[in-house]
């Protein structure tokens, strides 16, 4: 029996990335999980709230962030072995960059990553989410900690087919991501304000819901520009439908973000057969040198504004960034579903 955890998801009001994988993950291994929450220092069915007990047979599986914090009961549970136990880490950016990432985060995440060396199996999201936690286990002084594989996370967007694209598209920019710091976007509207200045005719849709402790302020430039007459647009709380119907409108997509530990929004857009402009990081060249992709340093103003002002004016070069997103060959989620699932029945 898999256990599969749906604490958090299954009573989160938005699609962050976190949920997507939890949802696509869980939704591609389908009757060979059942759902359950932690509840009242224990396990329950998720659709019934009827009490289980995993037992030494069974996997409990998780790709969630979890802290004893909101689960009491939780860490004893864990020292007490009474099932095997396999997670999916994310990134270690609470601990690598603690000015802009929520405080309960910050305070919550050290214990998380700690929690995680009592698992029998982890799969972390990339190569360089892998490092970070190994490198953490280490400087902790753990001897003792599970293996740590990586996982490919697929990259099409829920079942849809691949959508090669070519030739000139409408002059849309699309930027995924919820509105904080880390993914930069006041830095791309500081880029893109240069580019409208210029007499470059284009949209920016931003497409994520505005963190409540940062955001703030990235959607008040928003506001301003939008007074301004610029052609900006924020979709917040967009649902699967309307993402993809900004996807199938895009040129390019745009993620010009600080730290990732996958970076889903690039893998969906090469899914779509979207060129993506995106930030050099070795996090995110995992999957951009595949091709389709174009990386620029992270903050460089003038390089941001020149690949995008190409980005927006030369189509034979978009063309073939989309010819080259379209004949990759990606992950899907039921891959990565089959990877789990192989690694669970060593």
């Amino acid at each position: 029996m898999i256990w599969f955890d749906v604490t958090k998801a299954g009573r989160a009001g938005h699609r962050s990335g976190l949920q997507r994988v939890s949802a696509r993950l869980g939704g591609e291994l389908g009757a060979a999980v059942t759902p359950v929450r932690w509840a009242d220092a224990g396990w329950v069915e998720a659709a019934t709230g009827r009490p289980v007990a995993p037992g030494p047979a069974d996997w409990l599986l998780t790709a969630e962030l979890f802290a004893t914090e909101e689960r009491p009961g939780f860490a004893a549970w864990l020292a007490a072995r009474p099932c095997r136990r396999a997670a999916v880490f994310h990134d270690a950016i609470p601990l690598q960059w603690p000015r802009i990432t929520w405080p309960q985060s910050v305070a919550r995440h050290p214990g998380y990553m700690k929690l995680l060396a009592a698992f029998d199996r982890v799969w972390a999201v990339s190569a360089a989410s892998r490092a970070d936690l190994l490198g953490y286990w280490r400087w902790l002084g753990l001897e003792a900690v599970p293996p740590v594989e990586t996982l490919a996370l697929g990259a099409d967007f829920d079942g849809t087919p691949r959508a090669g694209r070519a030739g000139r598209r409408e002059p849309e920019l699309l930027c995924v991501g919820i509105l904080e710091p880390r993914k930069h976007q006041e830095f791309l509207l500081e880029v893109c304000e240069g580019l409208w200045g210029e007499g470059l005719a284009f949209t920016l849709h931003l497409v994520g819901r505005v963190n409540p402790h940062f955001g703030r302020p990235i959607a008040d430039r928003v506001r301003e520009l939008q007074r301004a007459g610029r052609a900006v647009r924020h979709h917040d709380g967009a649902d699967d439908a309307e993402l993809a119907a900004r996807y199938a409108s895009a040129r390019v997509t745009v993620f010009p973000t600080r730290a990732e530990g996958c970076g889903l929004p690039l893998l969906e857009s090469l899914w779509r057969g979207v060129p993506c402009v995106c930030s050099d990081l070795p996090v995110l060249r995992e999957n951009a040198d595949g091709g389709g992709c174009v990386p620029v340093p992270v903050g460089d103003l003038a390089a941001w504004r020149e690949t995008l002002r190409r980005a927006l004016t030369d189509d034979a070069w978009v063309a073939g960034l989309a010819a080259e997103a379209a004949a990759r060959r990606l992950p899907t989620w039921r891959e990565t579903a089959a990877q789990v699932a192989t690694g669970l029945n060593r």
